[in-house]
């Protein structure tokens, strides 16, 4: 059975790393539910470990997400959406139909995301080109597993992947700004 993924826009007070200062936020994460009941239990119960007990969160949207594949990588903290076209010949008509996915791949910039999801479609059989990419605001996924002992693998490992960002997340801002500077050239 395949996963439904359903991305849920949480308000909440967060540090900000700049100032230091509470901030309430709303950002959006993905958790793999059955139903929108459920998403809404599991975000919920997510999102508590975060929060301390007089802090509460507000769930301003659930909707279902078109991802296809969820796909974490070691030392990435950021989420990519990457438009898959897969492109097949149809015989009766004589032209070729291209049907897209979208994978959610994590790595650190856009060519990293390239380069993921490239390792990821490599068994892939049929023909397909990568049209597009780009950055998710995707803050973190949480994916359902049972308990039992094939599932308790695969949650530590997910978790070991999803978990082995660098510990620094600030930003340099030179490097940001000379990177937007190079990209507009």
């Amino acid at each position: 059975m395949s996963a439904t993924w359903y991305e849920c826009k949480i308000k909440y007070r967060k540090l900000d790393d700049a100032s230091g200062m509470l901030k309430v936020k709303t950002e959006p994460f993905l958790v793999d539910a059955i139903s929108y009941t459920e998403a809404e239990s599991r975000i919920t119960e997510e999102m508590s470990v975060y929060l301390s007990d007089t802090e509460e969160i507000k769930i301003t949207n659930i909707k279902v997400a078109n991802y296809a594949e969820i796909h974490p990588f070691e030392n990435s903290d950021r989420w990519f959406k990457s438009k898959v076209s897969l492109i097949a010949f149809d015989e009766e008509s004589g032209k070729e139909r291209k049907t897209n996915m979208y994978l959610l791949v994590q790595a650190n910039d856009v060519k990293e995301a390239y380069d993921n999801t490239m390792s990821v479609m490599k068994d892939t059989m049929g023909e397909y080109s990568v049209p597009s990419i780009s950055e998710s605001p995707i803050m973190d996924v949480f994916p359902y597993f049972s308990g039992e002992e094939d599932d308790m693998e695969r949650l530590e490992k997910f978790n070991t992947l999803k978990d082995s960002v660098p510990v620094d997340n600030t930003m340099d801002e030179e490097l940001e700004l000379s990177d937007v500077m190079s990209s507009e050239e």
